[in-house]
């Protein structure tokens, strides 16, 4: 009974994992598929509105998405395609938001992408209709972040900053003090050598007395 169990359950994963296969590399629906030399598959999706990217087989080595009406690609989208060769994502009206840096970090990547140049942000206005691989990071929007501001932090940082500037001035002030004390001392001993003699000699001529 043990071992029909486990046989139904091997089974079910097996049939799991084929269909999963089989799903994995079944050609997206709107597109046309053709297989390129028993390398993989060309999948031309070109002009087909599309809005979203669709599922795409593993071993797609030629890609056409361009005349559509796609906007932006989920995170890890293409990252399957291992042996992708050729690209084409032109002429679709991108929200070039800082959710579109995963994909422009992917074409950046590609062997050979198609006509780059037009592929443009039609969103926000500040893009203005720029290429894509021109725009940075600080420029897309939502990828600047600001830090937060804490007003309390700065005031405490700030007073202890004065706090030992202040301390730092006084110390500074009593070692010119004590270096003009010392240099006084030092001037009055030279110019008067035998002051300390004469009042040396007129303490004990008072005590004798």
């Amino acid at each position: 009974m043990m071992l029909k169990a486990g046989l139904t359950v091997a089974g079910a994963l097996t049939m799991w994992f084929l269909v999963g296969m089989a799903r994995a590399d079944r050609c997206p629906f709107s597109c046309i598929c053709t297989a390129v030399l028993r390398k993989g598959l060309e999948i031309d999706c070109s002009s087909q509105r599309l809005k979203e990217v669709p599922d795409l087989p593993h071993n797609t080595i030629k890609l056409y998405l361009q005349n559509n009406s796609l906007t932006t690609v989920p995170a890890g989208r293409f990252d399957h395609l291992l042996h992708l060769q050729e690209v084409d994502v032109s002429n679709n009206p991108w929200n070039c938001d800082c959710q579109i840096l995963y994909l422009k970090l992917w074409l950046e990547d590609q062997p050979l992408s198609h006509n780059l140049a037009s592929v443009r942000c039609l969103t926000p206005v500040s893009a203005g209709l720029r290429p894509l691989s021109q725009l940075t990071g600080n420029e897309l929007t939502g990828c600047r972040r600001p830090w937060p501001i804490n007003c309390h932090e700065f005031f405490g940082r700030d007073l202890i900053l004065i706090g030992l500037a202040l301390l730092l001035l006084a110390l500074m002030s009593c070692a010119v003090w004590v270096a003009k004390s010392l240099a006084c001392c030092v001037a009055m001993s030279e110019e008067f050598p035998g002051a300390r003699l004469l009042h040396k000699y007129g303490t004990e001529s008072f005590k004798s007395q």
